[in-house]
């Protein structure tokens, strides 16, 4: 396979993940700030600004002033932007066109179909009423376009490369949102623990659609401890950094068989698995949670390029 079509692949399947991942994120940060008086909900609006590196980009354009109704459309459409959801769709939608002749039909009508709706349901400022038909149109698309995958297409060479770019791109979301739990979400740590401490970690839950799963494995409780084990080591929950881990691992394995030898990039994929093989979650709180996930994520990034090294997507 030409590295130039595996790069469409493994770009598209970043694209889509990554435009759910932040209409999660919006409708987490929407949810909180409603529950807040107008200087904290600002604090939860900058909050996700934060949490997806767009804070010098947005406050070139509107200071330091966070409001949902700015903060949300510089995120779904601000053509200033270059990380918009609007511009990973259209991005992605770009790199199913390159790659037409190695997709299914099915898979590029969902790409080109989800484009086609949420560019005209953002050809206007979203308000509030129409934010959560919005983030609903973002998760659908991905849905539809990963459900065609699944039902249509081949298991050989292209779908591996399509979930690399999917688990690559969802273990670095799952990180990312942990890491800002403690040095953003919470405004004091002498809040640790507290009934708001508490809500913010549910926060992080539904933040990656895992609020129902964790709740049906622990009769409700909400636990920190438990949560951050649940969102790092537990291999059944399909966000958790151990879930997404074990694919990436069943897929690059594919890759080695169809091209007859293993290459850098599973070393460094072999080492990134004693994290999870050897880590236990009272071992990561007394490393640091914040090390621990800032270790990960330059690993993932690590991976990611040296995937793309490997199958000749850059030089």
């Amino acid at each position: 396979m030409l590295g130039r079509s595996a790069n469409g692949i493994f770009w598209l399947f970043r694209y889509l993940e990554r435009a759910e991942n932040i209409s999660r994120l919006i409708e987490a940060g929407f949810r909180m700030a409603l529950t807040r008086d107008a200087a904290d909900a600002s604090d939860e609006w900058r909050s996700l600004i934060v949490t997806l590196g767009l804070r010098p980009g947005y406050e070139a354009r509107y200071g330091l002033e966070y409001t949902g109704a700015h903060v949300f459309n510089y995120i779904l459409r601000d053509k200033d932007n270059p990380g918009s959801v609007l511009a990973m769709t259209e991005m992605a939608r770009t790199n199913a066109r390159m790659v037409r002749g190695g997709i299914t039909r099915e898979v590029w009508e969902s790409v080109n179909d989800g484009w086609m709706k949420l560019k005209e349901a953002l050809a206007r400022p979203v308000t509030e009423t129409r934010l959560g038909d919005v983030l609903d149109l973002v998760r659908r698309q991905s849905t539809q376009v990963r459900g065609a995958m699944e039902g249509t297409m081949l298991r050989n060479e292209i779908y591996n490369f399509a979930r690399l770019g999917s688990f690559i791109e969802r273990a670095d979301n799952t990180a990312r949102i942990l890491d800002v739990k403690y040095y953003v979400l919470l405004p004091s740590i002498s809040y640790v623990g507290s009934s708001l401490d508490n809500v913010q970690w549910e926060n992080v839950l539904r933040s990656v659609a895992g609020e129902r799963a964790y709740r049906w494995l622990n009769a409700g409780r909400m636990d920190p401890r438990g949560i951050a084990e649940f969102l790092i080591l537990d291999g059944r929950f399909p966000r958790s950094l151990a879930f997404c881990y074990s694919k990436l691992r069943s897929n690059l394995a594919s890759l080695a068989r169809e091209y007859g030898g293993e290459m850098h990039s599973h070393e460094i994929l072999r080492d990134a698995d004693c994290q999870f093989h050897q880590a236990t979650i009272d071992a990561i709180f007394e490393q640091g949670l914040h090390e621990f996930i800032g270790t990960f994520i330059r690993n993932n990034t690590t991976l990611a390029l040296q995937i793309q090294r490997d199958y000749r997507f850059i030089d």
